[in-house]
């Protein structure tokens, strides 16, 4: 038996491409109007599990149903929602169709096959609801009493199984809103660190994110989980403690309110956060808390699954709509504070410069952000919001094409940059305020 399923998943294909060749005779659809639909067995498409049959499966899964008279078939049902039906996946013995990626109302574990004359048959077959997937928190440093949205996935309430939202430390939430892919609750009074929970009546889920994250904390301008204020800044930010505080102080760029050009023209002094580890002395150390090397206070060694977060605040009477931001870190051998030589450790350093990002094309490797586009300004309307951007995906360069040199091991990560300049996209003359903080990097 066995033999002959792989005989039938090989020949699937066959079957449908000899269906489309035969356009001079008679179709599947015409062979087979008037006859009863006849469903042997369903299997998974997936090559790995294909000789596998099966009687239940998740939402969004591909299947493949077996059988005979099937060319008619005009409409594919599983219990209340429709699928879509692609009628080249579709022969006389074989249709090819997804499970639709929604919770259904009404459950009846039957999926239906509806030929174009009205003939209906009903086959067995339970789809399965996953449990709550929560993919990301709009602010994952909200205060207690703020709203805040996830988004995700099979977010189901059930009369008789309420959805719940839990914070760590097993304290509920009040939902304010909630659909199949987002919900909006208050942060409970008492939450602490850790991940958030999503109960419904098909299981629980938790984030892979936490709630007040302090792993791999490079920067929340407080001190002891970060940098304060003490850093190896080159040009040294603002830093602030007002009404709009998140956590304590947070870091602003652009507190003058000078205009960017619409090419987002070069202006570190006022879009740039530089920091750089090491001290003017020979050799050059690295003093803690003031002049680290990032990696030896976080942990990179998996960098290729890891991002960097943090929170930011771009008020609405200051909006963003020239430059692209750009993440760039870089190792002791590219950029240092104090002078290029020797360091503690006998490495060589490249001491204090502005030219080790830019390279001969595009330059050092490095993520690129541009939420904005040239008839629409960004702005987060004056609230924090949680940004996230895999390491994997830092591949850029200075003007947003392919970057030169690459990142390739843990101890490329010693220093940051975050420069809003460039990125190869024109917008409008713009005076944006940015501000920063829990810069962070951690597993994504």
């Amino acid at each position: 038996m066995r033999k002959s399923y792989k005989y039938i998943l090989l020949n699937a294909a066959g079957l449908l491409i000899a269906g489309s060749l035969a356009s001079c005779s008679e179709t599947d659809a015409e062979k087979d109007r008037g006859s009863a639909p006849v469903i042997k067995y369903a299997r998974m498409c997936d090559s790995d599990k294909a000789d596998s049959l099966v009687v239940s499966a998740s939402l969004g899964t591909r299947l493949a149903f077996v059988g005979d008279n099937l060319g008619d078939v005009q409409q594919v049902w599983f219990n209340d929602q429709k699928a879509k039906l692609n009628p080249t996946m579709v022969t006389s013995h074989t249709i090819i169709v997804d499970i639709p990626n929604l919770i259904p109302a009404e459950v009846n574990n039957t999926a239906r096959f509806i030929t174009s004359t009205g003939m209906e048959v009903n086959y067995p077959f339970n789809v399965i609801v996953p449990a709550p997937r929560i993919d990301n928190m709009s602010c994952e440093y909200a205060k207690a009493g703020e709203t805040v949205t996830f988004k995700g996935a099979y977010f189901a309430d059930d009369p008789n199984v309420p959805f719940t939202v839990t914070f760590p430390g097993g304290i509920p939430a009040e939902i304010k809103s909630l659909s199949e892919e987002e919900v909006s609750v208050v942060v409970p009074d008492g939450a602490v660190e850790g991940p958030v929970t999503m109960a419904s009546i098909y299981g629980e889920g938790s984030s892979s994110f936490r709630y007040m994250d302090t792993r791999g904390m490079l920067f929340d301008f407080d001190s002891p989980t970060g940098f304060g204020t003490t850093g190896q800044w080159w040009h040294a930010p603002a830093f602030m403690t007002d009404d709009s505080s998140i956590s304590g102080q947070y870091m602003m760029l652009n507190a003058n309110k000078v205009t960017m050009s619409a090419d987002g023209g070069w202006d570190d002094s006022n879009f740039a956060f530089e920091y750089w580890p090491g001290a003017w002395t020979d050799p050059v150390t690295y003093p803690a808390g003031i002049g680290d090397r990032l990696f030896d206070i976080a942990d990179f060694s998996d960098f290729n699954n890891k991002c960097l977060k943090f929170e930011i605040n771009i008020p609405a009477e200051n909006p963003w709509q020239a430059g692209a931001m750009q993440f760039i870190f870089a190792g002791t051998d590219k950029i240092s504070f104090g002078n290029a030589g020797l360091d503690e450790f006998g490495n060589n350093v490249a001491g204090c410069n502005n030219t080790y990002f830019q390279g001969d094309n595009e330059g050092l490797a490095r993520g690129l952000w541009i939420p904005w586009s040239d008839t629409e300004a960004y702005h987060t309307n004056g609230e924090w919001v949680t940004v996230s951007f895999p390491i994997k995906d830092f591949v850029y360069g200075h003007n947003g094409t392919g970057a030169d040199k690459f990142l390739g091991s843990k101890e490329d990560f010693a220093s940051l940059m975050i420069f809003v300049v460039a990125g190869g996209k024109t917008g409008v003359d713009c005076q944006p305020v940015f501000k920063f903080d829990n810069i962070r990097v951690v597993p994504n």
